[in-house]
């Protein structure tokens, strides 16, 4: 777990609007929650990009689509960095 408070430019994945790209900066929650997403690929530094979702976030890290519940989502906290894609 991340000792640093969160900036006011970290949101938590789940308010990452679908489409776009963020940066993880860190991750809330008791060390459990904290180890087992990072073994997921959310690890702080990680680039993750939101696909969609409100209750149940979808999202692709490393290559890899995982669904997230929204309170588990609401724990990583990150850095966006890019927005959506025009097609």
């Amino acid at each position: 777990m991340s000792s640093r408070p969160p900036s006011a430019a970290h949101i938590p994945l789940c308010q990452l609007p679908a489409g776009s790209t963020g940066r993880v900066c860190s991750l809330t929650g008791d060390v459990n929650f904290c180890q087992r997403v990072r073994e997921m690929g959310f690890g702080e530094s990680a680039f993750v990009t939101k696909v969609s979702g409100t209750t149940t976030i979808l999202c692709q890290v490393s290559g890899t689509r995982i669904a997230l519940s929204h309170a588990a989502a609401s724990n990583i906290l990150v850095e966006q960095i890019g927005g959506p894609h025009k097609k």
